[in-house]
């Protein structure tokens, strides 16, 4: 299974802040997105969908347990790497991006084809489609 098949199931919808944006506005984006990352894009650059990193929950909680309070007004890119921006394709598989996640040590991907963001893939998704997979394996067996 692909990166793809898992984006076409998804809502199109993805949830992004700003890089100047500070961390308690992107917390309040995730919470109304109902989601626990954030793509972050360059306010810089004026190409559209060009992703630089992501914003988790982590980096909300490490905000304020290293500056206290004065964390949620720290800027998004205060706290995030953009020295390599981790990420996959849609035609990527499923095991590669496991792996990848793995070595990296994060739950979220930006899927980027052809240098513009499509979506966001998360090891819950991956795990859900490994279910769902060895579930259709053993009903066909049976």
């Amino acid at each position: 299974m692909k990166v793809g098949d898992i984006l076409r199931k998804k809502t199109a919808r993805i949830a992004t802040v700003r890089m100047n944006e500070t961390v308690a506005i992107a917390a309040q984006l995730m919470r109304a997105s109902n989601v626990s990352a954030l793509v972050v894009k360059d306010v810089v650059r004026t190409e559209g969908n060009t992703a630089v990193g992501m914003f988790t929950e982590r980096d909300v909680v490490r905000a304020i347990a290293d500056h206290g309070a004065a964390g949620i007004n720290m800027k998004v890119s205060q706290l995030i790497s953009v020295q390599q921006l981790v990420s996959c394709g849609s035609t990527d598989t499923l095991e590669d991006v496991r792996h990848l996640m793995n070595k990296h040590h994060v739950r979220h991907l930006p899927v980027i084809d052809n240098y513009s963001l499509c979506g966001v893939i998360s090891i819950r998704d991956i795990s859900t489609a490994f279910d769902e997979e060895a579930m259709a394996a053993t009903q066909a067996v049976a």
